[in-house]
């Protein structure tokens, strides 16, 4: 009976303070309100109400699936092993918080010596500014741009790696690309 009482002052609080209170404040709120009530039942009731409050910040998405579907086979499987040497290669992009913003970090990892064999790093995500340029860095860091057979490299189907500018560059590097799922973790696992 108390939560069905509860319940419309919480949602009535949580609008006359722009709905931008989170848990703490809006038992701090109901409290000088005249309700003595504790600070997870005020959790509770909010999840009853379908109200929450704002997150600072933002947590960016690193993997954006390509629009179009995409053919290229998992040629890894998820089995991250290699017998030797630039055999096996993973990417991945991740983010770093910086003071008022975020930059993102591509990179490259050969599987048999767990080395960052190429990175980079830019303020946003485009394919060219990026994971191009982590690739170039790997191949020529590690003598593969004179071409090196066998050679195979494994991400995620983010749209950076699977864009037209990125594999025309492992063609061109005479890599073969193999691709697991958008971000799966256990996919790309070792990245």
């Amino acid at each position: 009976m108390e939560d069905e009482l509860l319940v419309p002052e919480v949602r009535r609080i949580h609008a006359e303070n722009y709905g931008v209170y989170g848990v703490r404040k809006m038992h701090q709120a109901v409290v000088r309100a005249g309700w003595e009530i504790g600070r997870d039942h005020v959790g509770r009731l909010m999840k009853l109400a379908g109200v929450e409050g704002v997150r600072r910040g933002r947590k960016p998405i690193t993997t954006r699936p390509a629009g179009e579907p995409d053919t290229r086979p998992d040629l890894v499987e998820r089995r991250f092993t290699a017998e030797g040497p630039h055999q096996l290669w993973v990417a991945d992009i991740t983010y770093v918080r910086i003071l008022s913003r975020f930059c993102y970090v591509a990179f490259i990892t050969d599987v048999f010596t767990r080395r960052i064999v190429g990175w980079a790093v830019s303020g946003s995500l485009d394919t060219a500014g990026l994971p191009l340029l982590a690739l170039e860095h790997a191949l020529v860091g590690t003598g593969a741009s004179r071409g090196r057979q066998g050679l195979v490299h494994h991400s995620d189907r983010g749209s950076q790696y699977v864009s037209l500018a990125y594999s025309d560059a492992l063609i061109t590097a005479g890599v073969s690309a193999s691709v697991g799922t958008v971000g799966d973790s256990y996919d790309n696992a070792l990245a």
